[in-house]
């Protein structure tokens, strides 16, 4: 660009034309017009000169951080990519998520590239939201954070002034694709305020972070508990060590006494019940939405120090509580024989033929437990049952979800119904091989299903289930999930049962 430096300065004079004879010197016309289209480029070329790298800029400069906004949106198809990675997930990159993953250190001042900086004694507030993420929107603040449960709010006080902070609007649960049941689980604002709305003052003062998540949505189901909930939860708050408040949005008694033992482990502060404690609290810092990597797995690639093995060992600590001690002397005792653990269901994917399943597990070798979970069920006794167990089995459904309990190097036996291969695999055979298990599946043949004697031979329902899965989820809930049961070919059902048993015996 150094041959265009020689305009930047001023031009030589031109002598003056007599109107008369300007339009008798075309010659001078068209050195004017060159001349024009000469600066234009210039001016363009020293335009795009002169741009800043967005890629740095908000690292660079220390107001942008006092102010930052983060408003990603995502252009991925709803679980496209079922699990994230670093390449995959711009919630890994952006400013906010730094922030959250507390990977960004708040300094007073910094010119370092991939700093983000503010003035502390300036006392100015911090809201940015990532929603990059297909599956969840996340938010973070710092600064001056009180709660307002009567207008369903938190309020950050004293925002940048020069900032265009603005309200934010979220939904704190992880399945943000999935618009129907995204609409029943609570929304709450998130406002800055530069002194407009008149603080109420503080009831209770925090001195750690607190985090906002919400136990509406699907929660109640065990799977969604677990792959919506407390592993999102446990990636979220992982790296505060327990020093951590949990901010509950359509807080539910029952949850808390399913998952105390868990929760306490998660947290050492109360829990707040967003909703009917009307006190205001006051945090200097937090996160309001969760962090999920996948089906109820951990991606450690993903910028988390803890794996899917820690949350186990949280799992061991939370549950076993005074049993670990029993537990352990149960452990030590030698079997006789290899203890399998059989899920059973009584509404839809019902293992019709049961009985002889046991019998045949019985003659196979195995000490045979049956364990058929319901909302009365002290998850310890789940837990303590299966963690000593060496082989799981049952039909496909969210029961399965208990192979988070189960030692690694024990087997999980999984039996697919008809046209549930690929969620049967996606939502418990990948993680399940990840956790460490040994993965078996039972596949049923269009004879092993009760939807055999409900359809023709010929049927696409019998024949060709990816086409009918092709129609939609609901389609694929309506026959294969909520329509049929299972009765499986004992004779070749025993020939996997003794390949179980020779790996665990």
């Amino acid at each position: 660009m150094s041959h265009l430096h020689k305009f930047k300065g001023v031009l030589p004079p031109i002598k003056p034309i007599s109107h008369t004879h300007i339009f008798h010197l075309p010659q001078l016309r068209s050195f004017l017009l060159l001349l024009l289209l000469v600066y234009v480029s210039i001016s363009i070329l020293k335009l795009a000169s002169t741009r800043p790298d967005y890629s740095v800029f908000e690292s660079e400069t220390s107001e942008v951080f006092g102010s930052l906004k983060t408003h990603i949106s995502s252009t991925k198809r709803p679980l496209e990519v079922h699990e994230e990675n670093k390449t995959s997930s711009i919630m890994t990159t952006s400013p906010c998520s730094s922030l959250i993953n507390g990977e960004a250190q708040v300094r007073k001042d910094s010119n370092q590239q991939g700093t983000l900086c503010f003035h502390p004694q300036k006392k100015q507030g911090i809201l940015c939201c990532d929603r990059s993420h297909p599956r969840t929107d996340i938010c973070y603040m710092k600064g001056d954070i009180r709660t307002d449960s009567q207008s369903s709010s938190i309020i950050l006080h004293n925002p940048e002034k020069s900032s265009s902070t603005q309200e934010e609007l979220i939904r704190p649960y992880t399945r943000k694709w999935e618009t129907s049941i995204m609409n029943t689980v609570d929304e709450i604002r998130l406002k800055p305020d530069n002194g407009a709305l008149g603080g109420r003052r503080c009831d209770v003062y925090h001195d750690v972070p607190g985090v906002v998540f919400s136990t509406g949505g699907y929660t109640g189901n065990v799977y969604h508990d677990f792959n919506d909930g407390l592993l999102p939860l446990y990636i979220t708050v992982g790296r505060f060590g327990g020093e951590v408040v949990l901010v509950v949005l359509e807080y539910h008694q029952w949850w808390m006494s399913s998952y105390e033992g868990i929760v306490k482990k998660i947290s050492r502060y109360d829990v707040v019940d967003f909703r009917r404690d009307k006190r205001v609290h006051c945090f200097k810092e937090m996160i309001v939405g969760l962090k999920i990597h996948g089906e109820l797995t951990i991606n450690q690639s993903m910028g988390t120090s803890k794996g899917i093995h820690d949350f186990q060992t949280l799992l061991s600590e939370g549950l076993l509580g005074a049993r670990q001690a029993e537990q352990k002397q149960l452990q030590t005792k030698t079997q006789r024989q290899p203890k399998l653990v059989i899920l059973t269901r009584n509404k839809s994917r019902v293992l019709l033929n049961l009985r002889e399943v046991i019998q045949t597990c019985k003659c196979t070798g195995f000490e045979v437990h049956l364990l058929k979970p319901n909302r009365n069920t002290q998850l310890a006794d789940i837990y303590g049952l299966l963690n000593s167990a060496d082989a799981m089995l049952g039909v496909h459904g969210a029961a399965m979800t208990h192979f988070l309990f189960m030692r690694p190097g024990s087997v999980f036996i999984q039996i697919v119904p008809l046209g549930l291969n690929w969620a049967a695999e996606e939502y418990y055979g990948e993680p399940a091989k990840k956790l460490g298990l040994k993965y078996m599946e039972y596949r049923i043949s269009t004879e092993e299903s009760s939807l055999s004697e409900e359809y023709d031979c010929d049927d696409p329902v019998l024949v060709d289930p990816v086409a009918v899965n092709k129609k939609g989820w609901s389609e694929t809930k309506r026959i294969y999930l909520e329509r049929q049961n299972v009765r499986v070919n004992i004779e070749r059902f025993h020939r996997l049962l003794e390949k179980v048993h020779s790996h665990v015996k």
